[in-house]
């Protein structure tokens, strides 16, 4: 009779949904079907950055395996990859990135050696390029010799509307999107979960950040909202099954955002002053607030200027 309990309990934490799983220090969620995800911490980069904020994931299938998003160092790419074999021995045959943020790309190096189809936004190579200077010199300085060996692989495949990748028993369709998030953002839906990777189109508990349009970003929230996903794997935060109200409150956010600094300029109000200002409401909802609202009223406000 014990030994029948000890196999039913083993049984149930294998079909458990949200399984953590530890390699080393480098923690594993299973959510199910083949899918994992490595969650980042909730810090800024200019505060205690160490690669390691951006969620990492893989899935398997039946053919091989896909990455999305591979951290911020080559340290951290290669934590990933250590776990992805502890996991299977599958080759690893696309390699995707959602967008050209450090946090997210500099792992792909860690990748080289297994020949994969590196993919992103048909806009991504180009723009790795503009910023390869100041990445480095940022990395140099933000992780020190966990800099080292961190380079820039850009894709060898691109996504200019749509692009549908086969694992085999399961397809990746991938979207490039219009400047929202950034000018070089692309999701991934996997079919046999039903899995959304939204990359930082969508941020949960930690503030969403931009760089690109604002309006833009709203918008293609708005569009997410479609997808017929049955569980969202956001940028950075929890994956989650009420992905809906996820992405009402990053567009809540957002329009709060966007209708206080649009007020503030309307006043005559200075940017320094929006700064403190702008979606004050918000604050109690969000990790990293302060620092993070700031950087975007400063990305913000002078577009809307030339409204």
């Amino acid at each position: 009779m014990r030994i029948l309990m000890i196999i039913m309990s083993m049984l149930v934490f294998s079909s458990c949904s949200h399984a953590q799983i530890h390699s080393d220090n480098f923690a594993l969620e299973s959510v199910g079907d083949g899918i994992y995800v490595h969650h980042g911490v909730h810090l800024d980069i200019d505060d205690g950055y160490h690669g390691d904020i951006c969620n990492a994931s893989f899935i398997v299938g039946s053919k091989g395996v896909a990455v999305i998003d591979t951290g911020g160092s080559l340290k951290v790419g290669q934590q990933l990859r250590e776990a992805i074999r502890k996991v299977t021995p599958l080759p690893v045959l696309y390699v995707i990135n959602t967008h050209v943020h450090p946090d997210h790309i500099y792992g792909n190096a860690a990748f080289l050696a297994d020949k994969p189809q590196f993919v992103g936004h048909d806009k991504l190579a180009t723009t790795m390029e503009l910023r390869h200077e100041a990445y480095a010199k940022l990395n140099a300085r933000l992780l020190g010799d966990d800099a080292k060996g961190s380079e820039l692989v850009k894709p060898s495949m691109t996504v200019k509307s749509t692009l549908e990748l086969d694992l085999g028993d399961r397809k990746l369709m991938l979207t490039a999107h219009p400047v929202a998030h950034t000018n070089t953002d692309v999701s991934v839906m996997e079919s046999k979960a039903g899995t959304l990777f939204a990359g930082d189109l969508l941020f949960i508990e930690r503030t969403p950040v931009l760089e690109g349009d604002i309006k833009g970003l709203i918008a293609e929230i708005e569009k997410l909202k479609s997808s017929p996903a049955k569980q969202v794997v956001p940028g950075h935060g929890p994956v989650t099954k009420n992905w809906v109200e996820a992405l009402n409150n990053a567009q809540r956010y957002l329009n709060v955002l966007l209708t206080d600094i649009r007020a503030s300029i309307k006043k005559g109000e200075s940017m320094e002053s929006a700064m403190n200002t702008a979606a004050a409401s918000e604050k109690d909802k969000w990790v990293l607030f302060d620092i993070a609202n700031r950087r975007n009223v400063n990305t913000i406000y002078p577009a809307l200027e030339w409204e």
